[in-house]
C-alpha cells in the first residue's frame, strides 16, 4: 500500500452476485473475479493483443470443481500485480492453457482471471456489497469501531481457504451444525455436499439443474430450498440451496470437515469484513438483506456469444427541387420542392446471446427453446441493445408474468411463448 495511506477504496462491479475488481498485470489492464475460495490467482481467456510478458516456470495439471480431467496450466510469476495502486511484486500464479475456460461469455464482460488468499491475507478487506465498493485496510493501524449491529465470528483455515462454522435445518426443525467454506467466488446461496452420518440429504422437493462450470468441467446437482439457515444470530427462512453431485466434488472433499459453501447470494446480503490475520468475519446487514431468495422461473441460462450480423432497413428522406429531377419515384411534391424516400439496407456487427442451458419441464423448456438457440427478441425488445445482465433481468418477473422471444435457430426464425412459473 502507499507509503501514509492506511487503507485504499476501490469500486467494483456486482454481476450475478460475484465481485468483478480491476487489476494490472505487469502494465496490463484487466479484470478478475475476487474470490475468497482460491489461495492462488488463476490467469485464463488471454486474448492476441494482450500484451503480457510473464516469466513462465513449468507446466502443471490442475484439477478443481466438475467432473472432468485435469487441466494443463503454466505456473509463472508476475513482475507487478495491482489494484489500484495497491501493489504485489514478483506473485505467483497459475495460467490456464484450456481456451474452453471461459467466464466472460456467462457474466458478459471480459473476465482474465481470479484472485483472492494474495488480497485477503495481507490486509483486512471491507466488503460493502450496497454501494460496491471495497476496502483494504492496512491490519495495524485498523480499529474495530462499536457496532451493535455487527457480529463477529471466528473464521478457521485450511488450505489458506476460510471456513465458518454455522447451522442449517433443512426440511425439520432439526438444526445441523455444518463447516461451510466461505466462497465470494460463487453466485449461489448455499452449496451443501450430502452426508448420511450428518442427515444432509436432498428434501423431497428439488429439481434436476445445471449448478455452473468449474475448471474441470460442467456441475450438475439438484436445487431445493432450506428450511432455515442461521449464522451468528442472522437466519434466513427457505434459503436456495445446490447440492452438487458427488463426482464434481471428488477434488474438494479431500478436507472431509467440509460440508459445503456459502455464496455470492447470501454473502451480499451483509457489509462483510474479513480479516484473516486474527481469523475473524463481521457482518452487518446489507439493503439486499431482505430480498426473496428467487429461482429463475423461465428455465434458462444466457451466454454471450461473441457476434452476429444484422440486416436493418434504414429508411432516409431528401428534399430536392423539381428543377433538378425530371423523375422522381416514391416522392410528394409540395409546391416545387420535391421530398424523395430512399430505403436501403445497414449491416451491423452486433452482440449475441445464446441459450445456454435449459432446465427440464421448464416454462421455456416446455415453450419449446433448446440449448444453442441465438435470442433475436423478449417481449419486442431486441437483446442485442442490451447488456447480459439486462437481458436476464428481461426474464425476470412476478410469477405468471408473458414472456414472448424471437429466436434463431440454424438461421430460421422461430417464436416461442410462455409464462414465468415459481419453482419449488
Amino acid at each position: 500500500m502507499p507509503e501514509g495511506k492506511d487503507k485504499v477504496t476501490i469500486p467494483f462491479k456486482l454481476l450475478n452476485n460475484l465481485i468483478l475488481i480491476p487489476v494490472e498485470v505487469n502494465g496490463v489492464e484487466m479484470s478478475f473475479l475476487l474470490d475468497s475460495g482460491v489461495n492462488k490467482p488463476i490467469l485464463f481467456n488471454l486474448n492476441p493483443g494482450d500484451s503480457l510478458e510473464i516469466e513462465q516456470r513449468e507446466r502443471i495439471e490442475l484439477r478443481g470443481l466438475g467432473s472432468g480431467s485435469t487441466i494443463s496450466a503454466v505456473r509463472a510469476r508476475s513482475d507487478s500485480f495491482k489494484i489500484k495502486n495497491v501493489e504485489k511484486i514478483d506473485l505467483e500464479l497459475f495460467i490456464i492453457l484450456d481456451e474452453e475456460i471461459n467466464m466472460s461469455t456467462r457474466l458478459g464482460v471480459p473476465v482474465h482471471g481470479i484472485i483472492g488468499y494474495d488480497v485477503f491475507k495481507d490486509f483486512i478487506v471491507e466488503i460493502n456489497y450496497s454501494n460496491s465498493k471495497i476496502k483494504l485496510h492496512r491490519p495495524e493501524s485498523y480499529t474495530y469501531k462499536s457496532c451493535r449491529n455487527c457480529v463477529d465470528l471466528p473464521l478457521t483455515f485450511r488450505h489458506s481457504k476460510p471456513y465458518i462454522d454455522v447451522n442449517v435445518a433443512i426440511e425439520s426443525d432439526e438444526e445441523i451444525p455444518v463447516k461451510l467454506l466461505i466462497d465470494s467466488g460463487g453466485s449461489d446461496a448455499l452449496w451443501l455436499f450430502e452426508e448420511d452420518q450428518l442427515n444432509i440429504s436432498v428434501p423431497d422437493k428439488h429439481f434436476d439443474d445445471f449448478l455452473g462450470k468449474g475448471l474441470s468441467g460442467s456441475i450438475y446437482g439438484k436445487r431445493s430450498r432450506v428450511k432455515k439457515f442461521s449464522m451468528g444470530g442472522f437466519s434466513f427462512k427457505n434459503a436456495k440451496v445446490a447440492f452438487p453431485d458427488s463426482s464434481a466434488i471428488v477434488y474438494v472433499k479431500n478436507f472431509k470437515e467440509r460440508n459445503g459453501s456459502i455464496g455470492g447470494e447470501i454473502l451480499k446480503r451483509f457489509k462483510v469484513v474479513l480479516d484473516y490475520g486474527n481469523k475473524r468475519i463481521r457482518l452487518r446487514k446489507s439493503r439486499f438483506f431482505s430480498d426473496p431468495f428467487r429461482y429463475n422461473m423461465s428455465g434458462i441460462d444466457l451466454q454471450h456469444n461473441g457476434m452476429r450480423l444484422v440486416s436493418e432497413v434504414v429508411k432516409k428522406s431528401s428534399a430536392t427541387t423539381q428543377s433538378d429531377t425530371s423523375t422522381l419515384r416514391n416522392s410528394n411534391t409540395l409546391g416545387e420542392v420535391s421530398i424523395v424516400f430512399e430505403h436501403y439496407n445497414k449491416f451491423s456487427l452486433v452482440k449475441s446471446f445464446e441459450v445456454a442451458e435449459v432446465r427440464e419441464n421448464s416454462p421455456a423448456g416446455q415453450a419449446g427453446l433448446i440449448k444453442g438457440d441465438i435470442i433475436i427478441s423478449i417481449n419486442g425488445r431486441y437483446v442485442h441493445n442490451y447488456s447480459l445482465n439486462r437481458v436476464t433481468g428481461m426474464l425476470e418477473g412476478k410469477e405468471g408474468k408473458k414472456i414472448r422471444m424471437k429466436v434463431n435457430r440454424n438461421n430460421i426464425l422461430f417464436e416461442f411463448e410462455f409464462r414465468l412459473k415459481e419453482v419449488l
